[in-house]
């Protein structure tokens, strides 16, 4: 850290901000009660609970995006009021959010640029500001072309936009709402990277993750809330992986879940030599041959951006195959629409749960009949049944533990976990032969990810076919029988569970064959 009480930027440090018996009220909802929570300079303080604990709700409480309706915020020991992200920002706070607030078809510059004054009036400084972004990156190793267009960069480099962003703006606490949730393993190193020097210059940082490994890893002090009230707060050095779930959950929460024994049964699922093309127009799948079986996980396993959409897609009927067959229980389904292999008992669970699993603006209720609302009892001579729709509705909310006001809570107002238990009720309940489920549990916290991967494993001892595609390599070698691992829209090779290891599929996932890996070997 650094001596001066301004960081290499140029701006004030914070030296501490406090938030002392925070109390915010939503009509039927108490969202935080009484909650206090620090951070220093120099410090990483991670904020730890299950969605719907009170994390992002304290957040924007501190970022101005709302009001508390108690409680005060006290920045270096003097109460501070935040109406706005305006007054926030002017405190020196800045706030990275999960989801991107850039616009696609603008550079940098443009970006970091919008919404503030110019120091020419009327003309625009660009090139002021460019010149600015430079020095930042240099500064914070933010390596950063001023002059790229958003569109053009990787998911890691446009979080580092954001990070510009707020830094010019004169942040001295940042606030990083899960940003390593859509980060490839490089890109969450390269990030942790950047946070300990920012760490290291006087930066205070809070860090908002599902992720307890990277908890533990770049944190220093972690503060746990559940149902809006906080637990309490660790030095994260005298905390393990396994005390904070527990903390989050309130009870004994199992990472390596119960796979058992299950018999394979007949193929279910194939793919023959399967090609296809990707949204930028080059090829996203090549060649691909894959079986799934009865009772049988199958692991895919690739960095981000390898096909594994592509894959996905082209087996549900949502992208053109352009070469080779779909094969579903010895059927051609090749160019089936969606509808149609629905009624073959194929089930989705995809991976942008909002965009493709759900209509946010339908109810519950609704969303749970997606698949199946044309059809009895749900609906007769072209009316819906609503005695009926209600009726299934509450047994799937029952069942598959939604928390939800009402079947009649519209979707956009669940959190994320509660989502995912829609889609996964709708899915599941039709008894399906074959379950593609791509990235279940991204973006859910521990104790919905734990639900989610049960019931995973509980359709494979019912006998379901399932392809798992995930980029979190725990969860394939916990839940899968086989791995499959893609790279640049390839299978590289298919291992049993018993034969993979992290640092095998790590090798593959970076496009080196097995027998590369076992010449490597033998030389070394």
């Amino acid at each position: 850290m650094t001596g001066s009480n301004k960081l290499p930027s140029g701006k004030e440090r914070i030296d501490s901000l406090e938030m002392r018996g925070i109390t915010k009220r939503f009509p039927g909802v108490l969202a935080s009660d009484h909650i206090d929570f620090d951070v220093k300079s120099g410090e990483v303080h991670a904020l730890l609970g299950e969605n719907g604990a009170g994390k992002s709700t304290l957040m924007k409480i501190l970022y101005g995006l709302y009001h508390q309706d108690e409680g005060e915020i006290l920045l270096n020991g003097k109460p501070v009021t935040i109406s706005s992200p305006t007054d926030s920002i002017n405190l020196g706070i800045g706030m990275i959010h999960q989801h991107f607030m850039l616009v696609q078809t603008m550079t940098v510059a443009e970006n970091v640029a919008l919404g503030l004054p110019s120091s020419r009036g009327a003309l625009t400084d660009l090139d002021r500001v460019s010149k600015r972004i430079v020095e930042l990156a240099e500064i914070y190793s933010l390596k950063i072309d001023p002059s790229a267009y958003i569109w053009q960069l990787s998911v890691g480099q446009q979080q580092r936009v954001e990070i510009i962003k707020a830094l010019y703006r004169g942040a001295a606490l940042l606030i990083l709402d899960e940003p390593t949730a859509v980060l490839t393993p490089q890109e969450v190193d390269e990030l942790f990277a950047i946070m300990r020097q920012m760490v290291k210059d006087g930066h205070a940082l809070i860090f908002i993750s599902h992720k307890l490994h990277e908890v533990v890893e770049i944190s220093h002090r972690v503060t746990v809330l559940r149902d809006g009230r906080k637990i309490g707060t660790r030095p994260t050095s005298e905390t393990t992986k396994q005390d904070l779930a527990n903390w989050m959950v309130g009870r004994e929460v199992g990472f390596i879940p119960d796979r058992g024994m299950v018999k394979r049964g007949e193929v279910r699922l194939q793919l023959d030599q399967v090609s296809c093309g990707s949204d930028r127009g080059t090829p996203g799948l090549r060649n691909v041959g894959l079986e799934v079986s009865s009772g049988e996980i199958l692991g895919i396993a690739g960095v981000s951006g390898n096909g594994q959409r592509e894959l996905a897609e082209t087996v549900t009927g949502l992208r053109k195959v352009t070469g080779g067959r779909v094969m579903l229980e010895g059927n051609d389904v090749t160019g089936l629409a969606p509808g149609e292999l629905t009624d073959r008992m194929l089930s989705y669970i995809p991976e942008e749960r909002m965009r493709d699993g759900m209509i946010k603006d339908f109810t519950v209720a609704e969303n749970l009949i997606l698949r199946e609302h044309h059809k009895q009892p749900y609906s007769a001579s072209g009316f819906l049944n609503l005695h009926d729709i209600s009726t299934h509705a509450d047994q799937l909310i029952e069942r598959f533990h939604v928390k939800t006001p009402s079947r009649d809570t519209l979707a956009k107002n669940l959190s994320g976990g509660n989502i995912q238990k829609v889609v996964l009720a709708r899915e599941i309940s039709r008894s399906p032969r074959v379950i593609i489920a791509a990235q279940p549990t991204r973006g859910l916290d521990i104790g919905a990810t734990e639900y989610v991967r049960e019931q995973l494993l509980e359709q494979r001892r019912l006998g379901a076919a399932i392809m798992l595609i995930s980029e979190d390599l725990d969860e394939i070698l916990a839940l899968s029988d086989r791995i499959a691992v893609i790279y640049e829209g390839q299978i590289m090779d298919i291992v049993s569970r018993e034969d993979a290891t992290a640092q095998k599929l790590g090798l593959l996932m970076a496009g080196v064959h097995l027998e590369e890996q076992t010449l490597q070997s033998s030389k070394a």
